[in-house]
């Protein structure tokens, strides 16, 4: 299927190390790509750079080249072999080693070399992208000069073990601790689980790409669900971190023991109103399908593989303790759960985690779910466009 792009933004592809990357371009009118800063937007799950369509243009027309690729194991970015052949559909495999968030940085870093820049000035990341997109600046804060973190709060690095912050105080649903909280949500009255470990079970990908309402519906459901259009999405601050307080989530976030991905979000549907064609048109949805029927969803699924895996984010233990120092915002929508599922991790990202977040840089829109760059579009832009504009005018 032809990608249904909107008029100025074009598809190219270019080889990064073990990658040949496909990535969504739109450029400023009238200049070379070489002399307008670069913006980079990095997706989540389960979108693509398809998701940033809305936001591209604009950017380009404020002056600013805007590139969004297919990340590691998503859309049309393949993966290759040692003689630079596609290495073919992604398996459930023991080896998560290109999936780790270092590499998925790497992955970004070498991109921007590629592409013939020595600095970005800002990396955009949403959803899981905003954990790429977050390490990137907290890394290499030379070459990112300032980082847009969306929908999902930054944690940052591990704190070091002399830390006064416990284990017990802080468990999340990815990382070391991920494990701690499965086993407390199974022992509730009404058994429970992470979504993210269930995301990194072996069948969770079948679950998904064959499930029962088909694949269209499925989407469909997952994109509703989590969206400002579903009324039994009313975010707010939870008390702790327990799991009798993270089971009060919705199903999507922490799911019945027995349940699978799709029958948590058509619950979601059977409950409210479905109007996603002012935001996700027929023919927006229809692309997402035809990509995820091709590639399967274990792609990226292996990120929350190795986000739940501690063997996999070691490496990072390299950077503990460091913090991200050029200017950052984060951005989300009132409506978006993913801001609190995490107790704590917005008031430690602005006060532990980024050294640069101003209060007016951190933004909840109104009327706006998960899904914010394609819910509220404008909304976006403009934030996004002010932020730009100050951080230039900063570094000036």
């Amino acid at each position: 299927m032809d990608i249904p792009l909107p008029p100025n933004i074009i598809s190219r592809n270019i080889r990064v190390n073990d990658l040949d990357v496909h990535y969504l371009q739109a450029s400023p009118s009238g200049s070379s790509d070489s002399k307008a800063p670069l913006v980079i937007l990095l997706h989540g799950f389960p979108e693509l750079a398809y998701s940033w369509r809305k936001i591209m243009v604009p950017l380009s027309e404020a002056g600013y080249v805007a590139v969004a690729p297919d990340q590691r194991g998503y859309g049309r970015t393949t993966m290759l072999d040692s003689s630079g052949a596609p290495t073919g559909t992604i398996q459930f495999a023991d080896d998560l080693a290109p999936f780790r968030m270092f590499n998925l940085v790497t992955d970004i870093v070498m991109l921007v070399g590629a592409l013939g820049y020595q600095s970005v000035a800002a990396v955009i990341g949403h959803d899981f992208g905003s954990m790429v997109a977050g390490y990137s600046a907290l890394i290499r804060p030379d070459l990112f000069r300032s980082v847009v973190i969306m929908s999902a709060p930054f944690p940052g690095t591990p704190p070091f073990p002399s830390s006064t912050e416990s284990t017990h105080n802080n468990i999340s649903s990815v990382g070391p601790s991920a494990s701690i909280l499965k086993k407390q949500l199974a022992e509730l009255d009404i058994p429970r689980k992470p979504y993210t470990m269930y995301l990194s079970t072996p069948d969770a990908n079948s679950d998904m790409l064959q499930s029962p309402q088909g694949l269209s519906s499925f989407l469909s459901d997952y994109f509703y669900s989590k969206s400002a259009d579903w009324p039994g999405n009313n975010p707010h601050r939870l008390p702790s971190a327990s799991a009798q307080s993270l089971a009060t989530l919705p199903h999507y976030y922490i799911m019945l023991l027995e349940q699978t991905m799709p029958m948590a979000v058509r619950n979601a549907v059977n409950e409210g109103t479905r109007s996603l064609d002012a935001w996700l048109s027929k023919e927006d949805l229809a692309f997402y399908v035809s990509e995820y029927s091709r590639t399967g969803f274990q792609g990226g699924l292996n990120w929350y593989r190795c986000m739940t895996d501690p063997k996999w984010t070691s490496d990072m233990r390299a950077f503990t303790g460091k913090r991200v120092t050029v200017p950052a915002m984060f951005l989300s929508g009132d409506k978006d759960w993913g801001v609190w599922q995490s107790p704590g991790a917005l008031e430690g990202m602005k006060q532990r985690v980024c050294a640069r977040m101003d209060e007016e840089d951190v933004i909840l829109l109104p009327d706006a779910g998960h899904w914010a760059q394609q819910e509220q579009s404008e909304a976006v832009i403009q934030h996004l466009l002010r932020f730009l504009a100050k951080v230039r005018l900063d570094g000036k």
